[in-house]
């Protein structure tokens, strides 16, 4: 187990001590030695098993901590998908909605909304994967078209048509409504930079698309956050979500596409 490994480093490293004490010619650069293997002695610890060793890292870590995230999250909202089925038009959110229900074309959009953007998490997901691109392209292809198809076909468009409606007024329309306009833009920049071969433009604009595709969860993360902490009025907190749900979202991308890739580039 890694406690193991790293407890027997530690030993290692006690076992050291009386020795490079003597070796050393002042106390700072022991301590500065001994910080250093001690460092080395975490990132250095292993997972055995009967099939080999599973280096860990703080990296790897902190990855699979969000892979969890992730998929918690996503999960949460499957459940909120099945919710409206069977179909029925006076349950969760709808029930707030019943003076737009009855509008033309705001049933279809909503439902639409709901059935299709369940896909969109998974499928996006795995547009990030190094080993999915690399070992299974033909995956990677088909889940980035229903990913695409997805956005700018279905979950898109009836998207923006509900941000018309939202709750909150002119200020959470206005946001909603940009942020589907955004969303499908910058998917369809993103495939047909792909088809064209650019692929350094594809996938700067294939994270942008993404960073809105999260403001699902964001969205609702924060609004838990804010009614947890402030307890604000319900039309006011809509009014904020609207905005901190993406904006956040689309500045990280950029940070990303800036620093990140520029330098491993």
């Amino acid at each position: 187990m890694i406690t193991i490994n790293v407890l027997y480093d530690f030993y290692r490293l006690y076992r050291y001590i009386p020795v490079h004490l003597r070796r050393c010619k002042s106390n700072a650069i022991f301590v500065k030695s001994f910080k250093y293997r001690m460092q080395q002695a975490v990132q250095n610890s292993v997972y055995s098993s009967g099939k080999g060793q599973l280096r860990i890292t703080g990296y790897r870590m902190f990855y699979a901590v969000l892979i969890i995230l992730y998929a918690f999250f996503a999960y949460l909202l499957l459940k909120i998908s099945l919710q409206y089925i069977p179909y029925d038009t006076d349950v969760a959110f709808l029930r707030i909605k019943q003076d737009v229900i009855n509008i033309p074309l705001y049933k279809l959009a909503f439902f639409t909304h709901v059935y299709t953007a369940v896909f969109v998490l998974p499928a996006g997901f795995t547009q990030f994967s190094v080993n999915i691109r690399r070992k299974l392209p033909v995956l990677h292809r088909y889940t980035g078209w229903l990913y695409a198809a997805v956005v700018v076909l279905l979950a898109g468009p009836s998207g923006l048509y509900m941000g018309i409606f939202a709750n909150g007024g002119l200020i959470s329309q206005i946001s909603f409504v940009l942020l589907a306009a955004l969303w499908i833009w910058f998917t369809a920049v993103a495939v047909l930079k792909a088809v064209q071969g650019d692929y350094k433009t594809h996938r700067e604009f294939l994270i942008r698309s993404f960073a809105l595709t999260l403001s699902a969860i964001t969205l609702r993360a924060w609004k838990y956050l804010l009614v947890f902490l402030f307890e604000p009025r319900p039309m006011d907190v809509y009014q904020i979500v609207a905005w901190l749900g993406w904006i956040p979202n689309i500045i990280i991308a950029e940070l990303i596409i800036r620093k990140i890739l520029k330098f491993k580039e």
